[in-house]
């Protein structure tokens, strides 16, 4: 078996360094620690996880708590979050928190107490007070990407101004008559997102002097077969019908473009349909839409707690909210109501 005296040898430097370097602890240069990794690689040498816990208390795990492990925006924070951690070294442990609250008791009275995680990364979860307070009592540094929660740190998107632009680009086409796709009752949960995504989409109306109408609005469940499903509803019901749409996620836009295309409308040129995410699918539809840069959401919450546990005997915590970057990709699934004729 490979030692570290060896790595130590062939990298030119001493074995505290190179614990510094593969254990992501203490300042190492970004030319030492390469080199370090590059003879640790070729001498197939790999930290002894049991070793490194107890030399440095450090697990190298990261907790991460998650509402839902099927959904596509999700999984796609989560693998930024695991990418970001797996180049540095450390595992991630998952913990899919529902809204059941016997199960939510125990994941945070028993399983995040076992002291088996070095930190906790909580992914789009409103937490109640007294899990906010097991949280702290834990003494770890804990990231949240959602918010806002003032007790803790967070990385949040503001989802009313992200929906505001979503509205404005289709007012700003010259659309009047445009629907809402929402999110049914049992889905407006954590933060109430698609709430304030309605929110934002009546203010950018209610500033351009558009009223809003309760029959151009139709809840889903963010999912592509929910967005089609609602899509149809507003399309096929008698009477004026949207000149655009605007969906609280991008696979409910990918479903109304769907919908609309069985119905016989073309996209853009008879409807416009924008959405909210930047799904990967959204290319291939030339769905237009704000982008919130999942994966990004994801590194940025992974590089937070990887730099608070790096800081955590030097200073105190930062409570203080980090904004989320969002921006307007316009593709081919919106254009000026005007051209749906000819």
């Amino acid at each position: 078996m490979v030692s570290i005296d060896e790595v130590a040898r062939l990298a030119g430097v001493s074995t505290a360094t190179v614990s510094r370097a593969l254990s992501g602890r203490g300042q190492v240069s970004p030319t030492t620690r390469a080199r370090v990794e590059s003879a640790a690689k070729s001498l197939g040498y790999v930290v002894s996880s049991s070793a490194s816990s107890l030399a440095s208390g450090r697990t190298r795990n990261i907790g991460v708590l998650v509402p839902f492990l099927d959904r596509w925006f999700f999984s796609t924070v989560l693998s930024g979050i695991a990418n970001t951690l797996m180049r540095r070294g450390y595992d991630i442990t998952l913990y899919s928190l529902t809204a059941d609250r016997e199960q939510r008791r125990v994941i945070f009275e028993t399983f995040l107490r076992r002291q088996r995680v070095d930190g906790v990364v909580a992914i789009s979860i409103e937490l109640g007070d007294d899990e906010t307070e097991r949280l702290r009592e834990l003494d770890l540094p804990v990231i949240a990407i959602g918010g806002p929660n003032p007790r803790l740190t967070t990385l949040t998107v503001d989802d009313i101004a992200v929906a505001r632009l979503a509205t404005e680009h289709l007012i700003a086409l010259g659309h009047r008559d445009i629907a809402h796709i929402g999110a049914s009752p049992e889905f407006d949960i954590d933060f109430h997102i698609p709430t304030r995504r309605r929110q934002g989409f009546e203010q950018a109306l209610a500033d351009a002097g558009i009223p809003a109408h309760p029959a151009l609005y139709e809840p889903a469940d963010f999912t592509i077969e929910g967005g089609f499903r609602a899509a149809k509803q507003l399309l096929g019901r008698p009477g004026e019908r949207p000149t655009a749409i605007f969906a609280a996620s991008d696979e409910m836009a990918i479903g109304a473009i769907l919908a609309a295309r069985e119905l016989g409308y073309r996209v853009p040129e008879d409807l416009s349909v924008i959405g909210i995410d930047g799904h990967e699918l959204g290319e291939f539809f030339r769905l237009t839409t704000i982008d919130q840069f999942p994966l990004g959401q994801g590194e940025r919450a992974a590089e937070a707690i990887l730099e608070a546990l790096e800081t955590k005997d030097e200073a105190p915590p930062i409570h203080e909210p980090g904004r989320l970057p969002f921006e307007l990709i316009v593709r081919g699934s919106t254009s000026r109501p005007s051209e749906r004729e000819g």
